[in-house]
């Protein structure tokens, strides 16, 4: 993490060249008021008030570390406040380094982990962490989102969720079973708490449950959304399909279907497609891993696939659809083929 140190007198910079080693992995900056010269590999910045250095802080470094009372903490940092995804990490410390408060920002801000980081190095350290999910120790979902490196849509709607699961209510996830087991892994898991659906079975949604869905989608609800980020396209095309038509159509397939472009990791296709140019220059022009899979590869496969012309022509149970799965990371096919034209286009995760 980038993180800044705020001080504002000679104790409180004494304070914060102790800390130091405690952040070495870590790039620091220390914002002081005093002229002395620094004798310690870290950058001092001199300033005269607090207000004068917030601005950049808030905006340029990922966490902020105050060594000064609360109340003037609070004070000062309002005028910054945002919103949970974008505002930074803030923590206060004392001057003897003994308590720490994760004040904002404590799941998605990375507040709580540092603070977690700082009580376990510093002897003696007490954090004072006041996320109640946290000193429960029940699942959250934006630090599922967070590990995960997961995208979170509707943010606004995790209060309704996270108060359901802390007052030991259920909570709906509407998901593929790869993500069910996800969600059972992670830290703070209850059985009682959740009733899973598959996207396949919405019959047995129930309207009274908090909700939330985990998909690659965005979906057109107000729900808490949880976007897993690596999606691998399965490519169909007719022989000497164009690079513009290949473009047009995967663009037009994202755009149905509430995705986003920079969620694509991987394209795949048959092998017998490894020479077609349009496929090979679209690959290249977006910066994209481009994998071809074999007869046998792709008649393993035991899953059921669309219909394909694939079958009659070269024998195979498919190409975007399989060969889609065999690229992705949690071997999910969540959106099965289209056809654009001359090319043909599935996703996976």
């Amino acid at each position: 993490m980038k993180i800044a140190i705020v001080t504002i007198n000679n104790p409180s910079l004494a304070a914060a060249k102790k800390l130091l080693p405690h952040l070495k992995n870590h790039e620091c900056h220390v914002f002081n008021k005093s002229q002395e010269t620094p004798e310690l590999k870290a950058l001092f910045h001199i300033f005269k008030k607090v207000d004068e250095i917030l601005p950049t802080a808030w905006a340029e470094f990922d966490a902020i570390i105050f060594i000064m009372a609360t109340g003037a903490v609070i004070r000062k940092i309002a005028p910054h406040l945002k919103d949970k995804a974008t505002d930074p990490a803030v923590l206060i410390m004392t001057l003897d380094l003994k308590r720490i408060i994760p004040l904002l920002s404590g799941h998605l801000g990375g507040a709580n982990e540092l603070a977690e980081e700082l009580s376990e190095s510093i002897d003696a350290c007490v954090n004072f962490v006041t996320t109640a999910s946290d000193q429960i120790k029940v699942l959250a979902f934006d630090m599922f989102a967070k590990k995960h490196n997961y995208s979170i849509s509707n943010l606004k709607s995790l209060a309704e969720v996270s108060n359901a699961i802390i007052n030991k209510k259920q909570v709906q996830v509407v998901t593929y079973p790869c993500m069910v087991e996800s969600v059972k892994a992670f830290e703070g898991y209850k059985e009682e708490n959740f009733v899973f659906v598959s996207p396949d079975d919405l019959e047995s949604f129930r309207e009274e449950l908090p909700s939330l869905f985990i998909t690659p989608q965005k979906l057109p609800n107000s729900a808490l959304q949880i976007h897993p980020q690596k999606i691998s396209l399965g490519l169909g095309m007719n022989r000497g399909t164009s690079t513009n038509e290949i473009t047009n159509a995967v663009k037009r397939f994202c755009y149905e279907h509430g995705l986003e472009f920079s969620q694509v990791n991987k394209l795949s296709s048959f092998t017998a497609k490894s020479d077609e140019e349009g496929l090979l220059a679209f690959a290249n022009t977006n910066k994209l891993a481009l994998e071809f899979y074999d007869e046998e590869a792709i008649n393993a496969l035991t899953e059921n696939f669309s219909p394909s012309q694939a079958t009659k022509f070269f024998n195979i149970k498919g190409v975007a659809e399989p060969a889609a799965l065999l690229a992705s990371e949690n071997k999910t096919l969540f959106l099965s083929k289209r056809i654009y034209g001359a090319v043909t286009v599935a996703a996976a995760f």
